[in-house]
């Protein structure tokens, strides 16, 4: 599966200079651990260096801040598998997603 398609990345660039502003920004993709701990949201991404990611975290609790787009394509964990991109998910205002994640 492809993570990053031209339409995420090119959503994910055009929202690069909002920076850390949750309520102008969609939330535009998420991805997943399928066997393992690990979820993350993708507000925006670098346009010069499309390594660089930011959204909203979780691996031991929600955080928000930047993570590696190599590093999400690359991982391969239990049985071999990889990240994976919840197909089903509908862009979402990510100050809104903020605050449902931390009420739980």
């Amino acid at each position: 599966m492809e993570l990053f398609t031209k339409e995420i990345e090119a959503k994910a660039k055009e929202q690069y200079h909002k920076g850390n502003d949750l309520e102008s920004q969609v939330v535009i993709a998420k991805f997943f651990n399928p066997t393992g701990a690990g979820t993350w949201y993708l507000l925006n991404q670098d346009p010069e260096d499309t390594n660089y990611c930011w959204g909203i975290c979780h691996i031991f609790e929600w955080e928000i801040g930047s993570f590696s787009k190599s590093d999400l394509v690359e991982y391969k964990g239990k049985f071999g598998l990889g990240i994976e991109r919840d197909l089903y998910f509908e862009e979402v205002n990510a100050k809104e997603l903020w605050e449902i994640l931390n009420k739980r």
